[in-house]
């Protein structure tokens, strides 16, 4: 089973493996592994309604495209989160440091020249 179908159930159930979980929702699941899946899911109140949310779906098969879909939006918003964040991010630039440098002399030596004139006119 495809990598991306199990990218966005990943966080509903940490008993269940997510390939499980779609063979469940499928029922292609044997009645032994049936049991013990919904059992393991009714001991999570949020798990339980999501999976009862998730057997709305009329067409099975359709299930596997949505998850599919949910998978690509959630990777291309947040591949433009990441994009923003790194335009955002201030770059290395080693001009602006030198710059800094600079002006922290020229702070200090002004500094120096004008105690040292206080003292020789004081």
């Amino acid at each position: 089973m495809s990598e991306n179908y199990k990218d966005i159930l990943s966080n509903l159930s940490t008993e269940v493996d997510q390939e499980t979980l779609l063979l469940y929702l499928q029922g292609k699941l044997s009645p032994e592994k049936k049991h013990e899946v919904e059992k393991q899911l009714m001991q999570n109140e949020f798990d339980d309604e999501a999976v009862e949310g998730l057997q709305e779906f009329q067409n099975k098969e359709q299930l596997q495209y949505m998850v599919e879909m949910l998978n690509r939006d959630l990777k291309l918003k947040t591949a433009k989160k990441k994009k923003r964040r790194e335009k955002m991010k201030i770059k290395d630039q080693p001009w602006l440091h030198v710059s800094i440098l600079i002006l922290i002399l020229l702070i200090v030596i002004c500094y120096v020249v004008i105690r040292q004139m206080l003292k020789a006119g004081g």
